[in-house]
């Protein structure tokens, strides 16, 4: 994890350098919309796929440019991930997850991406974006509903089931006008299982995440 993060770290570091070699300023931005999130669950060779609930984020951004086409783009982003369980029984093997009416998890992250850009000019107006790269993500607090129950989940203890870090890759694409607004859409691909290590062996829960949203840049 550490190595993550560090590497994460070296790629923001590189990026601050080639732009000071460019003398070209660093473009701040924010952005915000609409979360779709859900989780893939695994036991053995099983795998389920949640249905998706409807969530939000928020966050900033600060892009590194290295060329014309090319920038580095860490950010810093708010986030609410999770999934939605309908009724029903679903078995794994010998581990059954049983709901008789739907439950939610909800997971609030503070997750840092960082996204190596290519951007291509469209006519006169403003440019189309295309980015990936790795993010590492940090949970903040997260609880589960089940009908009119809602039970906090309490990570770092004996009991708990979930553990607060999660790193993958994400995404993105969009469309920036020359003004600085722009439309985007992002996919994050959960790497880590977010079960701790007394369910790893069994179950494995990885974190997806749809989006769409808009942002500014300065």
């Amino acid at each position: 994890m550490k190595k993550l993060v560090l590497s994460l770290l070296t790629v923001v570091s590189l990026g601050l350098a080639a732009s000071a070699q460019t003398n070209k300023p660093v473009i701040f931005g924010v952005k915000a919309g609409i979360a779709f999130p859900n989780m893939t669950i695994s036991s053995g060779n099983a795998s389920v796929s949640f249905d998706a609930k409807t969530s939000y984020y928020v966050g900033g951004t600060a892009e590194f440019v290295l060329s014309d086409v090319i920038s580095i783009q860490p950010g810093l982003t708010f986030i609410n991930k999770g999934t939605k369980l309908a009724s029903g029984d679903i078995d794994f093997e010998d581990t059954d997850i049983a709901t008789t009416e739907e439950a939610t998890l909800n997971f609030k992250y503070l997750e840092l991406p960082v996204n190596l850009l290519a951007n291509f000019k469209v006519g006169s107006a403003g440019k189309v974006f295309l980015g990936a790269g790795p993010y590492f993500a940090y949970a903040l607090s997260a609880n589960a509903k089940y009908g009119s129950i809602k039970e906090d989940i309490k990570f770092g203890e004996a009991e708990s089931e979930f553990k607060r870090t999660d790193f993958g890759l994400n995404f993105l694409a969009g469309y920036q006008l020359n003004n600085g607004f722009n439309i985007h859409a992002g996919y994050g691909l959960g790497l880590s299982s977010i079960a701790d290590t007394e369910l790893s062996d069994e179950i494995t829960f990885k974190n997806k995440v749809f989006s769409v949203g808009v942002g500014f840049s300065f």
